[in-house]
């Protein structure tokens, strides 16, 4: 006898099932609001000297870097940080989606540190190695990209597992003042 929580396809009941254009301008949509947040965030970080990176490192290679300390630059280095943020929240969804807790999104976070501080940021000359840049920035720079991974990981975990939306209904839990 099948199990009385499965449905018409053989799927259990509780078992949500995401559909792939849904998820994607979810990811896309929460890429967005992590650049802009994050981005800001960054950027008062810059600004309180926290950080010696430009806001607008992603388009360091392709602008002369005398140019970046405009504000008109800024604003684009921080249009640059959200389309890559939304790139990585698909990334994210597609590779590390289904996983639960603090950990894949902060892991996410540093492997993106890593990319652009370690390996390809300086390989493009976007920025200068690491022991040119100072502790300071790494820390920061290494903090924020973490709170980012990590944002957009629960986001979106969060959405995979929302676990509220599958408890069964009753009537008590509907406001009825008189117990079922």
């Amino acid at each position: 006898m099948a199990d009385s929580r499965e449905g018409k396809a053989g799927r259990r009941k509780d078992e949500r099932r995401i559909e792939p254009g849904y998820l994607i301008k979810f990811s896309i949509k929460i890429g967005f609001y992590a650049g802009l947040i994050w981005g800001l965030v960054r950027w008062l970080a810059t600004g309180l000297n926290f950080t010696k990176v430009t806001q607008a490192f992603l388009i360091d290679p392709f602008v002369p870097r005398k140019l970046l300390g405009s504000v008109y630059w800024q604003f684009a280095g921080w249009a640059a940080f959200i389309v890559m943020s939304m790139l990585a929240a698909l990334v994210y969804a597609a590779v590390l989606g289904r996983l639960r807790g603090p950990w894949p999104g902060l892991l996410f976070g540093a492997v993106w540190w890593g990319l652009f501080y370690a390996w390809l940021g300086p390989i493009i000359g976007a920025l200068p190695p690491l022991y040119n840049i100072g502790w300071s920035s790494i820390a920061t720079d290494f903090c924020l990209f973490l709170v980012w991974g990590l944002f957009i990981g629960f986001s979106i975990a969060f959405e995979f597992h929302d676990e509220a939306e599958r408890e069964p209904v009753t009537q008590a839990s509907k406001g009825s003042p008189q117990l079922s």
